[in-house]
């Protein structure tokens, strides 16, 4: 390999850290960095990661990055100042939404809807209709399109506008005649076509999402304009892929057109990551926890593939999104810990990077989980971030003591463990969610446990939640960085088209996907990347007729309806339990294109021909199976090699993260280092 094309590089920005992850070419060796995000200019924390690397990006051929500042946005309300034009007499169809009141107020009369995120007054009707067949019963007024411009461009200084309009699934001419006017009249205006967005039915959903993908625009395409340039600055002459929030990769300008598609797209990487050891490991169902600074999430892994869904939420939005089904809580090591009411709390609420817990000694005024593994002797002050970011202990007692301490009448101790046991019973809600409420049994799997805090709470969660197997995998404070690794570059269209599966035939059902297979190809060619193949998919979203939800299928080897008919009853009677003797009715059609990328390999390595070696120390910590202060033995992760086992309680230190190990649980290495933990 020339040096020119000699590295690539991981980077995932996350709310409290920037991991950094490179893969030598060369030497088939991997080498991580972290450094703090600095959120008032994502691009310097990147920058700073980069150079904490080390990687001469002048040799670095590929960048893939994960962030999640479209999310924050969206969550902050910090987005651009954004309109949206419809068809008239249709002004009020994201303003009503469904009707409903999110459980968590079910029973509160006096709800209120959260403000909306484009205002009433900058919503504009123009007359044009299109029918349900895609027939143009109303042509568009064009002129009605030129004032409804003018009024939110030029009166109220709308930056971005999000155009839904009813049926544009079926038929996108006056989508894409407004997007054209807009282009002339006003060339800097960011526009968002819902027939682009997702050219799917329901009109609430459809809508939201679009204005989400206009609200966010802006601000992404600046982020990533500015990150190119400045890579370029440095050196970079490679290609920078953003992680989409399925998991597959798409080039900057893709996802600058496309912002939507990155709402997910941090905890993304940590589930390819997943799923790429779930195949090495021949583990076909895991559950993956990232626990950073500020969110855990977790996924389903099951026969060796994530779940994925077409429908979430962000915050009370909807969103017709094909992604991973990742359930997201406010819970990390730098969730903050109050009293209220005299019941002890933690999170959602975080000191983030700036400023971070109060240890790290730059202004946090309020304690956090960090401060707590710090009081119980999990982190070693002087051994954080690999030495690079020596904390503060006396600022963590000062803190817990005021906030937790004196409000609840304990001692700093029984104060610190309990902010521990609340992160932990938050965080075992959050996979109860994605198992137990879904007829998941969590003993049928192994947790997966990776981020900054992720192997801390590993063990623990496992015995509260019967999960007989912890699995930390090599860098886990960088995991998600080195899972971003593993991707493919990505992209997928679908087409609502509602039709009776019986009343179908295979070559009807492969006309209708040709355009849809010519178009994704051609999306995923012109981004240019590096991929050696591409492969496109179809997939089918079925349902039983009369049936409101429904489930996606591969078809790809079908040659017969009855085969897919066949294959939608085995995937119901899976999921459900149970299959119907009745018509299926076809919802979406899903044209997928991949663009296969070599991939890393992570190797197996020598197994261990002496004993575990001893502990490089010993300290005080808290072990939560005993509720007390035990001796603990400190072992540095480069320590230990495949065959060497360690009983609790232990602590594994890698300088950016620690596995905690407590009385009655045992660790072992396997043949590519990963720890393995049981109880």
């Amino acid at each position: 390999m020339s040096s020119e094309k000699r590295f690539r590089i991981g980077v995932d920005t996350g709310g409290t850290f920037v991991d950094a992850v490179e893969f030598d070419e060369e030497t088939r060796k991997f080498r991580m960095a972290k450094s703090p995000t600095t959120p008032s200019d994502p691009t310097i924390g990147f920058l700073n990661a980069l150079q904490k690397l080390g990687t001469p990006l002048d040799q670095t051929y590929l960048i893939l990055h994960g962030t999640t500042l479209g999310v924050n946005a969206i969550i902050q309300m910090k987005g651009v100042l954004n309109g949206m034009i419809t068809n008239q007499g249709f002004k009020d169809v994201f303003e009503i939404g469904r009707g409903d009141v999110p459980s968590a107020s079910m029973y509160d009369y006096n709800y209120l809807k959260p403000p909306r995120i484009v205002k009433r007054r900058r919503i504009a009707e123009i007359p044009g209709r299109i029918d349900h067949e895609g027939n143009i019963i109303r042509d568009l007024d064009e002129q009605a399109a030129n004032v409804a411009l003018r009024r939110l461009v030029d009166d109220q200084k709308v930056r971005s506008i999000a155009v839904s309009l009813l049926h544009s699934y079926k038929n996108a001419d006056h989508e894409e005649r407004i997007k054209s006017i807009a282009s002339k009249t006003h060339p800097n205006l960011s526009v968002s076509i819902s027939s682009e967005v997702v050219s799917e039915y329901r009109e609430y959903e459809r809508t939201s999402t679009t204005v989400l993908d206009a609200y966010i625009k802006p601000i992404i395409a600046e982020y990533l304009h500015k990150l190119e340039r400045t890579l370029s600055v440095n050196g970079f002459k490679g290609v920078l892929l953003i992680t989409r929030s399925d998991g597959g990769m798409m080039t900057a300008a893709t996802a600058a057109n496309s912002p939507i598609s990155t709402v997910q797209s941090g905890p993304a990487g940590g589930v390819v990551g997943g799923s790429h050891l779930a195949a090495l490991t021949k583990r076909q169902k895991l559950i993956t926890m990232d626990i950073g600074g500020t969110s855990l999430d977790v996924c389903v892994i099951e026969d060796g593939q994530a779940n994925v869904i077409h429908q979430s939420q962000v915050e009370h939005y909807p969103l017709l999104l094909t992604m991973y089904d990742v359930r997201s809580i406010g819970a990390g090591g730098g969730s903050i810990a109050t009293v209220k009411t005299g019941l002890l709390q933690v999170g959602p609420e975080s000191a983030g990077a700036d400023p971070g817990p109060m240890c790290y000694g730059r202004g946090g005024t309020r304690p956090t989980v960090t401060d707590a593994s710090v009081i119980l002797g999990y982190i070693d002050p002087e051994t954080f971030l690999a030495g690079d970011m020596p904390l503060k202990p006396e600022l963590a007692r000062e803190g817990i003591a005021e906030e937790v301490v004196r409000p609840l009448g304990v001692d700093l101790v029984e104060a610190a463990a309990g902010i521990m046991k609340v992160t932990a019973a938050n965080s075992m809600g959050a996979i109860k969610q994605i198992t137990v409420e879904e007829g998941r049994d969590p003993a049928e799997y192994a947790l997966l446990a990776f981020g900054g805090a992720g192997p801390l709470f590993g063990a623990i969660l496992a015995l509260e939640l019967g999960i007989p197997t912890v699995i930390v995998p090599s860098a886990p404070a960088a995991f998600s960085a080195l899972g971003m690794l593993m991707s493919d570059i990505s992209y997928e269209v679908s087409q609502t088209d509602i039709s009776v599966l019986e009343e179908s035939s295979i070559e009807g059902i492969r006309k209708f996907f040709a355009p849809l297979e010519s178009r994704v190809r051609g999306i995923l060619l012109r981004q240019e990347a590096p991929f050696k193949k591409v492969r496109v998919h179809r997939l089918l979203e079925l349902r039983y007729l009369g049936q409101e939800h429904s489930l996606e299928i591969s078809i790809d080897d079908a040659n017969s309806v009855s085969e897919i008919k066949a294959s939608f009853d085995a995937f119901h009677f899976k999921r459900y339990g149970h299959k119907i003797d009745d018509l299926v009715e076809i919802v979406n059609f899903r044209a997928r294109a991949v663009g296969l990328l070599e991939k890393p390999d992570l190797p197996k390595l020598a197994k261990a021909t002496d004993a575990t070696p001893p502990p490089m120390k010993r300290r005080e910590a808290y072990c939560l199976t005993s509720d007390k202060m035990t001796d603990f033995g400190v072992y540095r992760r480069e320590q230990l090699k495949p065959g060497h086992v360690v009983e609790g309680p232990a602590i594994i230190d890698e300088g950016v993260t620690r596995t905690v190990i407590h009385t009655g649980q045992s660790l072992n290495v396997d043949e590519i280092g990963n720890l393995v933990i049981t109880a």
